[in-house]
């Protein structure tokens, strides 16, 4: 099943490579529920006032059946999401973390 993506850039000009890192996470979390009917990636890249040091934010929303999930983790003090490469790996990995939480409850 293809997973209804849409992504939105804030703070910096869209991006292929970028979309196809995104993509690709996605793919993984089918791997954890093949329920997601809808996903929604926010890349913003705030402060660009600065030359150096600006930290990026990921969020992610899911829509399951009968449940949201939405991942948005502050990491205003975490440097290593200066790379948004990293910023992105560490918030599908969130997301992944909640699809098992969610996977396992709705087993029990």
């Amino acid at each position: 099943m293809q997973i209804p993506l849409q992504i939105t850039y804030r703070g910096f000009p869209p991006s292929e490579a970028i979309a196809a890192k995104i993509r690709q996470q996605v793919e993984k979390l089918h791997q954890f529920s093949d329920r997601i009917t809808s996903c929604q990636v926010m890349v913003e890249a705030p402060h660009q006032h600065h030359r150096q040091g600006n930290i990026y934010h990921v969020r992610i929303n899911l829509t399951l059946p009968g449940k949201e999930l939405v991942i948005a983790r502050n990491s205003s003090q975490n440097h290593a999401h200066e790379d948004l490469y990293v910023a992105i790996r560490d918030a599908f990995a969130a997301a992944q973390r909640q699809l098992k939480h969610y996977a396992a409850v709705q087993k029990s």
